[in-house]
This record gives C-alpha cells, sequence and structure tokens, in this order.
C-alpha cells in the first residue's frame, strides 16, 4: 500500500520561505513522477511543480523562479523549496505520486496522472 507523507508547512509572512516534505513508502518501482499540490478555500486543487525520476520538472507559472522541486530516489522523498511567498500561495499543499516509470510533461501536473495522495499540510502566507 502506497503511502505518501507531507510535513514542513505552517504560517510565514509575505517574502519568507518554507521547504516543504513528502515521504513515500509502500512503491515498489524505483522510477516513478513526483508531484505538489495545492488547494486554497473554495478553490480547485491546482498543480504546483513535478519531477521525474530522470530530473525532470515541470512548474506552473504562478511559481515559476520561486519555487523548486527536487527528488531523492534513494530515500523516496521529494521536496518543495518555496522562496518569495505571497498570501495567494496560502493554501493546502499535497503531496502525490504517479504511475511507475512515468514521466514528467511540459506544463502544469495534472491531477488525473497521480493516483496517489497524502493527507497534505497547510501553508499560511500573510502579508
Amino acid at each position: 500500500q502506497v503511502q505518501l507523507a507531507e510535513s514542513g508547512g505552517g504560517s510565514v509572512q509575505s517574502g519568507g520561505s518554507l521547504r516543504l516534505y513528502c515521504a513515500m513508502s509502500g512503491y515498489t518501482s524505483s522510477s516513478t513522477c513526483m508531484g505538489w499540490f495545492r488547494q486554497a478555500p473554495g478553490k480547485e486543487r491546482e498543480g504546483v511543480a513535478a519531477s521525474d525520476s530522470d530530473g525532470r520538472t515541470t512548474y506552473a507559472d504562478s511559481v515559476k523562479g520561486r519555487f523548486t522541486i527536487s527528488q531523492d530516489n534513494a530515500k523516496n522523498t521529494v521536496y518543495l523549496q518555496m522562496n518569495n511567498l505571497k498570501p495567494e500561495d496560502t493554501a493546502m499543499y499535497y503531496c502525490a505520486a504517479g504511475r511507475p516509470f512515468c514521466a514528467v510533461v511540459e506544463g502544469p501536473p495534472k491531477r488525473s496522472a497521480f493516483p496517489y495522495w497524502g493527507q497534505g499540510t497547510q501553508v499560511t502566507v500573510s502579508s
């Protein structure tokens, strides 16, 4: 059974930084895509960033240049470094894992490509 556990969320002021962590267990393949999504109150869940085992990455336009996703295949862990945070980044952030041997494609990650999800970690940015 695949399990994903996020951590690292919290409250920061505008312009601050946070680093999110996602540990995955129970995955039978050493190669997959990992993604970060977020959902603000009253809004749909949107893709933020994704990476694959070959090091390819993709980002939503709203976070390009501010967020960095990285994936440690040996530790089955994915990170999201968030810099220059803005109030509009406030949301519940979810980690997700794709199917074995998936590859990142350009553009914001799509929910349909990720069958495994964590419970989320809250990020709040105050102005």
